[in-house]
């Protein structure tokens, strides 16, 4: 299984070639809840304070100016103790 990658404070020209402005937004408020990624899932944090835990692996904090690649076929539970924004995008 692969490892989620967490890349603390990307540049801002790593963001823009990415085009991660202009990937949809999602938020949700603070909750616990399973999750599974059927495919690839790269996201940019704008706000939020979150633990994600990996089916039998080691919590995972990130938050707010993060740039986190969570694997396809990854189960997971997400622990959201402040709102989160992020752009996203799938594949």
């Amino acid at each position: 299984m692969d490892d989620i990658l967490l890349e603390h404070n990307p540049s801002p020209a790593k963001l823009e070639v990415m085009g991660v402005y202009d990937w949809p937004i999602w938020t949700k408020e603070a909750s616990t809840f399973p999750w599974t990624y059927e495919s690839r899932e790269t996201c940019y944090f704008l706000e939020g304070d979150v633990t994600v835990t990996p089916e039998g692996g080691e919590p995972v904090q990130m938050g707010e100016g993060d740039l986190v690649t969570f694997p396809a076929g990854m189960t997971c539970t997400w622990e959201i103790r402040t709102p989160v924004r992020k752009h996203y995008n799938l594949g």
